[in-house]
């Protein structure tokens, strides 16, 4: 395998990295060795930030109350009592005392899947500088180190990023694709007795770039899952580190733009059904225009096929409709309008129970304007009309600039948003969005969790968030559901932050407090006991696993297996009926920012108690039914499905098979 860079690149997308690099470069970073001057209030200038802004201890903004005082916090980090004694290593000479601004500090990925075909949800931690490390569930929400055993999973010899399990080969087993910086892509075949092969070279998707997701999901509907995998561009040198095997990075953000060739396009693999892949990109029409970071592919027009939607991390992200004919279409402005302009992770997802997935789009980069200043207030539920924040409002030289700039290469503002975004599926084809008035503009987000985490109902959402040393601590946020459109950070109430372990890790650097921060987060019931549980990749640290301890309320969840869809059921729907209410969950490929949650669906249902959102089922109601619509367009009716058990679902060979097996 070789790189070599690409060969066209829209001019445009390199001016969009070029603006946000202007806002680092033209105002004045001042570093010490021991880290970064400050740039936030101390706890003491709390009175002059916005009632939702958090101080620079990293306390909680939110003054949200648990529903009972009585009640312990719903999550508890059990980490290292579960067995999992996994470290994060980030790259000395990129990170810490010599901080580059590069996509190194974005850290590697998360991945949960039942590899060994137990029942149970297993966990995949990917490193930068060591070995990655997989976890096998003994079934009871601990976890035994199978990394040896399983095979060539440690990759010891190159830089992870993320991770995508998927049963490309149809035969009920888990296999795996790990991307990486530069030092080649692997495909992991899953053999069916808990160990893997590698298979990139024969199945054709070896790829050397720099790739972010990896996603496994069927975009042509013939019952096997193809691969789709992202790109960003080409940020590093040539020059290569022997000791860590990786490719220096540029020193600063700035040197990522030379020129247009810089930019790297994702890359679409189809499956021929035999084992073997080819590129399609170009005839798909899903190259992109660079800079892609995280992937939600998902049926946003109802039409039975999958669409994706891929955030750009310096500039607009794009939705493409899927034509049914193998081809895709840029589709963003007549249905989004405008997008975050440095998103990083996505997750499409029902947060209003109306039956349509709506999506969600954390940004990151919009939020680096305040890298150069001393003692600013941050408030992190509010938007700025630049990437500049509010020094721009202060001296308007700086956004003259930028417009003359944006004027003279064609860029607009009207297609950018600086902060996340939360998009309504209004169910004509189009979206309204509405992250300010649900509540969900937060600050430094890099991923997107997303669960009934309190089964109240309501889908949560949890943003794995800061950037650790040599910056402050900033905390995570837990996004409580209120079941009325609106969304409220309980993080402090509910056992997410402070970290158990202290805002600051054991060992500082340069002889400075090393913050903790954390980058993606993937969801699953480990135990089995009904309760979604968080499972964190840190930087620079060891992760965290919190258990739920939520109140035990009722719940339904489905297991999928394809037939005549892909064994894994990716893309399906389910939707569960309850007088008007209706709820709706998909088996998604990945998502949420180098993540990949559990592919069981899990419907929480209410009754007394959770995070004290509204609605639900009252302990004597029932779910109506559960309408299942597999990919290959098959449709499924359960009727009064059991509830508080798992259902183990296959899609029936003919409209007339509709049993279904249940697993307390």
């Amino acid at each position: 395998m070789s790189y070599s860079k690409p060969s066209k690149t829209p001019y445009r997308v390199v001016l969009v990295a070029a603006l946000f690099l202007l806002s680092v470069m033209a105002i004045s970073v001042v570093f010490r060795r021991g880290g970064l001057v400050e740039t936030v209030p101390t706890a003491g200038d709390g009175a002059a930030l916005g009632k939702n802004a958090a101080p620079r201890d990293g306390a909680a903004r939110s003054t949200a109350k648990r529903a009972g005082t009585t009640r312990p916090p719903g999550f508890r980090d059990a980490a290292q009592e579960s067995g999992i004694d996994f470290r994060m290593s980030f790259l000395p000479n990129e990170q810490g005392e010599t901080f580059k601004i590069n996509l190194y500090d974005h850290g590697c990925g998360v991945a949960v899947a039942d590899y060994d075909g137990d029942g149970d949800d297993d966990v995949l931690f990917l490193n930068q500088l060591g070995p990655n490390a997989l976890y096998r569930n003994r079934g009871d929400g601990t976890f035994d180190n199978v990394t040896e055993q399983a095979g060539p999973l440690a990759m010891n010899d190159r830089i992870k990023v993320g991770a995508a399990f998927g049963d490309y080969d149809n035969d009920d087993d888990q296999d795996l694709y790990i991307t990486s910086t530069r030092g080649g892509n692997v495909l992991l075949e899953n053999l069916g007795d808990g160990h893997f092969r590698d298979v990139t070279d024969e199945a054709g998707v070896g790829l050397v770039a720099h790739c972010q997701t990896p996603a496994f999901f069927d975009y042509d509907n013939d019952g096997d899952l193809d691969l789709f995998v992202t790109s960003s561009a080409q940020w590093t040198t040539n020059e290569l580190d022997a000791e860590g095997k990786y490719h220096v990075g540029v020193t600063t953000l700035w040197d990522l733009v030379d020129g247009p060739e810089d930019v790297e396009y994702n890359t679409l693999f189809r499956n021929d059904g035999k084992g073997r892949f080819s590129d399609v990109t170009q005839d798909a029409r899903l190259a992109g225009h660079g800079w892609g970071g995280d992937v939600a592919a998902f049926d946003y027009d109802d039409d039975g096929d999958l669409d994706v939607l891929v955030t750009n991390m310096f500039g607009m992200s794009e939705l493409c409709r899927n034509d049914g004919q193998g081809h895709f279409d840029d589709v963003t402005r007549e249905t989004l309008r405008r997008t975050s302009y440095g998103a990083i992770g996505c997750k499409a997802f029902d947060f209003n129970d109306d039956g349509r997935l709506d999506l969600f789009m954390a940004d990151m980069h919009s939020d680096m304007w305040m890298l150069s200043f001393n003692r600013i207030p941050i408030d992190p539920a509010r938007k700025y009309r630049s990437r500049f924040g509010p020094p721009a409002d202060e001296d308007p030289r700086l956004l003259a600039d930028e417009q003359d700039v944006l004027r003279r290469f064609q860029l607009s503002y009207d297609v950018l948003r600086f902060g996340n975004s939360l998009f309504r599926n209004d169910g004509d084809g189009r979206f309204k969005e509405i992250s300010d008035a649900a509540g969900m503009e937060t600050f430094w987000p890099w991923g997107v969790a997303v669960g009934d985490f309190d089964c109240d109902g309501h889908e949560d959402v949890f943003l794995p968030s800061g950037m650790g040393y040599p910056f402050f601590h900033w905390p995570s946020c837990l996004m409580r559901n209120d079941g009325d459109g609106t969304f409220t950070d309980v993080a402090a109430e509910e056992g997410i932050e402070p970290p158990a372990g202290g805002l600051f890790q054991p060992e500082p650097i340069g002889g400075q407090p090393a913050a903790r921060s954390s980058r993606c987060a993937a969801v699953a019931d480990f135990d089995g006991d009904g309760r979604l549980e968080l499972m964190v990749n840190n930087f620079n640290d060891r992760p965290y696993y919190f258990k739920n301890e939520f109140p035990r309320r009722h719940y339904v969840a489905f297991r999928l297996r394809g037939t005549k869809s892909n064994h894994d059921a990716v893309g399906a729907l389910v939707k569960l009926f309850m007088g008007p209410q209706v709820m709706v969950r998909q088996v998604h490929a990945t998502g949420g920012y180098l993540s990949q949650s559990s592919k069981t669906l899990h419907f929480g249902l209410g009754g007394q108690g959770g995070l004290g959102g509204q609605g639900g089922l009252s302990d004597h109601q029932r779910v109506d039914r559960a309408e299942i619509r597999w990919p290959s367009g098959t449709r499924q009716v359960i009727e009064s499905p059991a509830l508080d058990r798992l259902h183990e679902i296959t899609e029936p060979e003919s409209a007339a098979d509709y049993n279904a097996s249940g697993r307390e």
